[in-house]
């Protein structure tokens, strides 16, 4: 099969080559790629004169590699399959299926001539005794289905097609079909991607990230909230919020409960939590927050409707890519003057973002302003409230680009392919 290019992952896990001390973990969404990579960077070493016996690889979901997944099983066929006086490279995908692994992984990892790359499909991987064990001694790659840029390139590559593409037409393709990797060999195929992402990505990852840590046994509630959470992508909101959403639809659930499904939610990497941060006063505020989707084909699966919150979805979209390209993304708040003697206005900023040690950028998003005056000052409104002298975006799918008072419209699937 044609693998997909992930050049930004494959360079992450490059830099990390060779420095043994550290575990490089792969996190991710089941499906997302991540045993992709992995073939990729097997491929690069050897094409860089590694040996093929020098490279040890189990996927733990494989039925045949089950014996291993005992950890003292899996510690002694490694050391037995070990290149004496070589490096030795160490694949463990989905390493979570192994009981206690971390044990295994850290002995491994003291020995110096073994460099060790995981897999993981949920977060709580991290929990309890990894952060004593390889406490400082791993590296987290975390990953994503493809950004828009790897989708059409991806596309052209498995299609051989040189040929100029309509990006419009690509990008609705992209919140209808997915970024999972797998879709794109089915050649539009709408039933065919449903059921793939409905199963091997949908229930497969409740079943086996969420149920089954949780021990959930209502599965109805479960659904229940995942839809709704779906649906309300981009809304700010609370876990009573949530609760009253819920009861609202008739879909009665305690804060509890709540609150115990999204963790579950987030820790499988079907969603993401977005908080609201002051920019004046330069801190978190906790009493709201934000809910993006992993995959906006995933969503429309999910929720079985098309082209609606466009606005929302397109939001989601920027979202994500934020996050693949490094940054630590909040809510931005601001308060607007008002006439005297009335309260300060509280505005939003669609996405404040920082890369470590870097300045603040602003985003905010719209799927158009032109043509609407009152649309263009409402959505600029924020930004122009935000004194410094850093970046501030306004991101549509109208076409060029303009600056005015110091804030950049641009387009955002140009910007999204990295044009901006």
């Amino acid at each position: 099969m044609t693998l997909i290019n992930r050049p930004e992952y494959l360079k992450q896990l490059k830099s990390w080559h060779g420095q043994t001390e550290l575990v490089k973990i792969i996190t991710g969404v089941r499906r997302c790629g991540k045993s992709m990579l992995l073939t990729l960077f097997q491929n690069h070493l050897l094409a860089d004169g590694i040996k093929k016996e020098q490279i040890h690889a189990i996927n733990f979901e494989d039925d045949e590699n089950e014996k291993y997944t005992d950890r003292k099983v899996l510690h002694n066929h490694i050391l037995d399959c070990l290149v004496p006086d070589k490096m030795n490279y160490v694949f463990l995908d989905e390493i979570q299926i192994v009981q206690d692994w971390q044990k295994a992984v850290n002995s491994l990892r003291l020995r110096p001539n073994i460099d060790i790359y995981l897999t993981g499909s949920n977060a709580y991987m991290f929990s309890g005794e990894l952060a004593t064990l390889l406490g400082g001694r791993y590296i987290e790659i975390k990953m994503q289905p493809l950004s828009f840029k790897e989708y059409v390139d991806g596309k052209n590559t498995i299609n051989e097609s040189k040929q100029a593409i309509n990006l419009q037409e690509e990008y609705d393709h992209y919140i209808r079909e997915s970024g999972f990797p797998q879709t794109l060999f089915m050649n539009g195929n709408r039933q065919m991607i449903n059921d793939y992402l409905m199963n091997s990505v949908y229930l497969n990852t409740i079943q086996k990230d969420i149920i089954r840590r949780y021990k959930i046994k209502d599965t109805i509630r479960l659904e229940n909230i995942i839809r709704y959470m779906f649906d309300n992508i981009g809304n700010e909101t609370s876990l009573r919020g949530i609760e009253a959403g819920l009861r609202q639809d008739g879909r009665k659930a305690t804060v509890k409960t709540i609150d115990i499904y999204l963790q579950g939610l987030l820790d499988s990497y079907l969603m993401y939590k977005c908080p609201r941060y002051d920019l004046k006063g330069k801190k978190l505020l906790h009493s709201e927050c934000k809910y993006y989707a992993a995959d906006m084909g995933l969503r429309t699966a999910l929720l079985g409707r098309e082209n609606t919150d466009l606005g929302y979805m397109l939001e989601n979209v920027v979202y994500l890519e934020l996050l693949r390209r490094g940054y630590n993304v909040t809510v931005g708040k601001v308060k607007k003057k008002t006439v005297k003697g009335e309260p300060p206005k509280i505005i939003e900023v669609d996405f404040a973002a920082v890369k470590p040690g870097g300045n603040p950028e602003y985003y905010q998003v719209s799927w158009t302003v032109m043509g609407n005056e009152e649309t263009y000052k409402r959505e600029i409104m924020s930004l122009e409230e935000i004194k410094d002298n850093y970046p501030k975006y306004l991101l549509t799918m109208d076409f060029g680009s303009a600056m005015h008072k110091g804030i950049k419209r641009v387009n955002v699937l140009d910007w999204l392919l990295g044009k901006e």
